[in-house]
């Protein structure tokens, strides 16, 4: 029997870690952001219409998307992340389609929708049997974004803005991991419970 586990968490929250434990678990992982900045790389299939819609401005000189250039225009006119959104989602879902396909084919019993604004979009609920949220507190969120990304604080409460509230991502939880402490072996354990309960 195929799990569809949507898999989200806010940034710093660890859910990338968690997403590599649960593929050493025999999870084939689709991870949204990753094909979302495929398709804003050099001959990305976003790439054309975030030209038109937005102006050649935001293309890197190698063709990618200029993305200091539109996190800052995202956040100052926050209408145009709607327009972002409406170009590159639908190439998400299409890619993510086709990579779940694939991973089906191939025999995997747990396809984990790797998607950081789950809740926020609305559009994936319906397509998944459980959804897993890693959480933390918004003090490590901040620590583990400030050393990993080297961003200022107004940047990074500027991204936590944009995201989904810790409330609302817990409402909409069927199962929690905590992952309040830098210490793998115990976010390790805490994924292999879960796994085994979802038959991994």
């Amino acid at each position: 029997m195929l799990l569809r586990l949507g898999l989200t968490g806010g940034i710093g929250s660890g859910k990338s870690t968690v997403a590599r434990l649960l593929a050493a678990r025999g999870a084939a992982i689709l991870d949204a952001d990753a094909m979302s900045r495929a398709t804003t790389q050099p001959g990305g299939s976003a790439m054309a219409p975030i030209a038109r819609t937005f102006g050649e401005g935001f293309v890197s000189p190698d063709g990618s998307l200029d993305r200091q250039r539109m996190r800052d225009h995202v956040f100052a006119h926050p209408e145009a992340r709607a327009q972002l959104e409406h170009i590159i989602h639908p190439l998400v879902a299409q890619a993510m389609e086709q990579h779940a396909e694939a991973a089906i084919a191939a025999g995997t019993r747990c396809l984990v929708h790797d998607v950081p604004l789950l809740v926020e979009s609305g559009r994936w609920r319906h397509a998944l049997d459980r959804v897993l949220v890693v959480d933390c507190s918004e003090d490590t969120q901040r620590r583990r974004v400030r050393a990993r990304n080297q961003w200022d604080e107004a940047t990074i409460t500027a991204v936590l803005h944009s995201q989904s509230p810790r409330l609302a991502r817990l409402s909409a939880a069927d199962a929690v991991l905590f992952n309040d402490v830098d210490v793998l072996e115990a976010l390790a354990r805490q994924v292999d419970t879960l796994a085994t309960r979802f038959g991994l």
